[in-house]
């Protein structure tokens, strides 16, 4: 997993030269749950089909070149990359938006993760 080869993917992409901007987010395992008690670690699934779904759709938006992800599945620990996002379009009004309804509609309908409490 690396964001580089993801950013090397889609400059690689056969309409790249029809994008403006390359938007990327790189999630990590953060120390703390939304309540504010310390994480160890996580354990994460990811549902495949949902996810090729929603990347059908979005890709489907005005402007957009392309999205690739990638998602780390199973235990991982604080600070652990846990997702990659790359979203390359034509113009920032386009692509801010798609990388964050891609990102949210990854978190609430593909992974699914248990926090470990210290």
């Amino acid at each position: 997993m690396g964001l580089a080869a993801l950013i090397n993917r889609i400059k690689s992409h056969p309409d790249y030269a029809r994008a403006g901007m390359i938007l990327c987010h790189n999630g990590v395992v953060r120390g703390t749950s939304r309540d504010g008690r310390r994480v160890s670690g996580l354990t994460l699934t990811v549902n495949r089909e949902a996810l090729e779904d929603i990347l059908a759709e979005q890709r489907q938006r005005p402007g957009i070149v392309d999205i690739l992800v990638e998602i780390r599945e199973g235990s991982l620990m604080v600070g652990d990359d846990v997702m990659f996002i790359v979203v390359a379009g034509d113009l920032r009004d386009r692509v801010i938006p798609v990388l964050e309804d891609t990102l949210n509609a990854i978190k609430e309908r593909v992974t699914h993760k248990t926090e470990h409490f210290l």
